[in-house]
C-alpha cells in the first residue's frame, strides 16, 4: 500500500516521461525535420517515394495493387478504405474500452462502417480541392505552405466532418433531426478544441509530406492509434469506478474521441 505523504505533497511517478513532455518532442523533431529540408530547398513531399504502375501482376505487391485500384477508382477505393477503418476503430474502442463483459455491438459497428462510406468520398473531395486551390490558384508551393493548409483545414473540414458525422449516425439511430441538431450545436466548439490535442501536429505530416492521393489512408491509420490509445487510458480510469458505462458516441468525428471518453 502505498504510505500517505507526511509533508502534503503530491506523489510524483519517477522515470515516466510526461505526456507533454512527449508532444513536446514530437514537435521539435518535426520541426527539425521542416528546417532540415527548407535548407536544401525542397518540400518534403518531394522526396516521397511513389510507386507508379502500369498494370497489375501475380508479382506486383500488395501496395502496387493498392495504387493501381486507387488510381483507377478513387471513389471507391477511399470509400472502402475508410469503411474498413471505421468499422475496425469501433471494434477497438468496444475491445478495449469500457466494456468488460458482453460481446460487440454489431449493429453500433455497422453504423461506423456505414459512416466511414461518407467519410473517403468526402475527404477525397477536400484533399483535391485543398491541393489545388494552393497549388493552381494561390501557388503557394514552397515548404512552408502545408502551414496555412493546416489552419484552413482544422477551421474548416474539422467542424464540417464532427457535424457530418453526428447527422450521419443520428439519422442511423432513428433520433429526431431537433436532437441531431441540437446536438450538432452543442459539440461544435467542444470537439473543434479536443481536435487541437493531435491534428494540428499529424496534418503538418498530412499536408507536408504525404502525397495528395495517400492523405486519406494516413489519416485513418493516425485515427485508428489515436482510438486505440484513448480507449485503453479509458480503460486503465474505469477502474477507479469513474465510468458506470460505455458512452455510444461519435468516436470518428474529428477530435471528438476525447469528449466522447471524458478525457483530459
Amino acid at each position: 500500500m502505498m504510505q500517505p505523504n507526511p509533508k502534503g505533497k503530491k506523489n510524483r511517478r519517477i522515470g515516466r516521461p510526461s505526456r507533454s513532455s512527449c508532444v513536446l518532442l514530437a514537435c521539435i523533431m518535426v520541426v527539425f525535420t521542416f528546417l532540415q529540408l527548407a535548407v536544401v530547398g525542397l518540400r518534403p513531399r518531394d522526396i516521397w517515394i511513389k510507386t507508379e504502375t502500369a498494370e497489375l501482376t501475380q508479382e506486383s505487391s500488395y501496395w502496387e495493387n493498392y495504387n493501381y485500384v486507387l488510381h483507377n477508382a478513387p471513389f471507391s477505393t477511399k470509400a472502402a478504405t475508410s469503411a474498413t477503418v471505421y468499422a475496425l476503430g469501433d471494434i477497438i474502442s468496444q475491445k478495449i474500452g469500457l466494456k468488460t463483459s458482453g460481446s460487440i455491438d454489431w449493429l453500433r459497428t455497422f453504423r461506423s462502417l456505414l459512416a466511414g462510406l461518407v467519410h473517403g468520398p468526402l475527404s477525397h473531395l477536400w484533399y483535391n480541392f485543398l491541393e489545388e486551390l494552393f497549388t493552381d490558384v494561390l501557388v503557394w508551393t514552397g515548404w512552408w505552405s502545408f502551414f496555412p493548409m493546416v489552419v484552413l483545414d482544422q477551421i474548416t473540414w474539422g467542424p464540417f466532418w464532427n457535424n457530418t458525422y453526428i447527422f450521419v449516425i443520428g439519422l442511423l439511430q432513428f433520433q429526431p433531426l431537433r436532437d441531431i441538431v441540437r446536438e450538432m450545436k452543442e459539440t461544435t466548439v467542444p470537439l473543434l478544441v479536443s481536435g487541437f490535442k493531435l491534428w494540428p501536429l499529424a496534418h503538418c505530416i498530412t499536408y507536408g509530406v504525404v502525397p495528395v492521393e495517400h492523405r486519406l489512408l494516413w489519416v485513418d491509420l493516425v485515427e485508428i492509434i489515436w482510438v486505440t490509445i484513448l480507449a485503453s487510458t479509458a480503460a486503465r480510469t474505469s477502474t477507479s469506478g469513474k465510468y458506470d458505462k460505455e458512452p455510444e458516441a461519435p468516436i470518428h468525428a474529428r477530435g471528438d474521441e476525447a469528449l466522447a471518453l471524458e478525457l483530459p
